[in-house]
């Protein structure tokens, strides 16, 4: 069975592919991630998904597949990346409620040889949400490195009414789809 490296800093992505059963080890794999000019959020988040996985094979100096994933909250047909301040968490929040927005995870795997990629895309409607909640959410810590400023799986999970799609996606790794693309590139869930 081929060694699986993870292309990501994320601990929930960490978490996710434990929950599958999944054995990996974690692997740099910094890139640019300046979305281009009139780029399509969809083919932004692939690209992102896509380099992740290239740079952490880059890296690897070996065999292995390597897993590279991203995520974007869209609104508007707007890609809400992670906040960079207080204010700009707020004005997410506030834009985000009351209101349907998109979240899209993009996962590529990659053994240099063979590639493979998916979008997922799933709607989430938020409840109307005031400027003093935003601030106590803020305050909270969590929102500070999450795109669109929240975390459907922390304290962030009060803001949701609903959620029409895959709940893992939304989180960070949509599982049924990685664990199929894991399986075309020889790695299996349940090790």
């Amino acid at each position: 069975m081929a060694a699986l490296y993870l292309a990501s800093g994320s601990p929930r992505r960490r978490e996710l592919l434990e929950q599958i059963g999944v054995a990996f080890s974690v692997i740099a794999a910094p890139i640019d991630e300046t979305p281009l000019p009139n780029e399509l959020p969809e083919l932004y988040v692939e690209r992102l998904a896509r380099g992740k996985a290239r740079a952490g094979l880059a890296g690897l100096g070996g065999p292995g597949v390597v897993l590279g994933a991203d995520t974007s909250v869209v609104l508007d047909g707007r890609i809400l990346g992670k906040p960079e301040n207080a204010a700009q968490a707020q004005a997410m929040l506030l834009a985000l409620g009351g209101r349907e927005h998109q979240v899209l995870t993009a996962v590529a795997v990659t053994d240099g040889t063979r590639e493979q990629a998916v979008c997922v895309s799933s709607r989430v409607r938020f409840c109307a949400i005031s400027a003093a909640r935003a601030e106590a959410y803020w305050h909270t810590g969590e929102p500070a490195d999450k795109a669109g400023g929240y975390a459907i799986q922390g304290l962030g999970a009060v803001f949701v009414e609903s959620l029409d799609g895959s709940y893992s996606s939304v989180v960070g790794l949509p599982l049924c789809e990685t664990a199929q693309l894991l399986a075309q590139m020889g790695v299996a869930c349940w090790q």
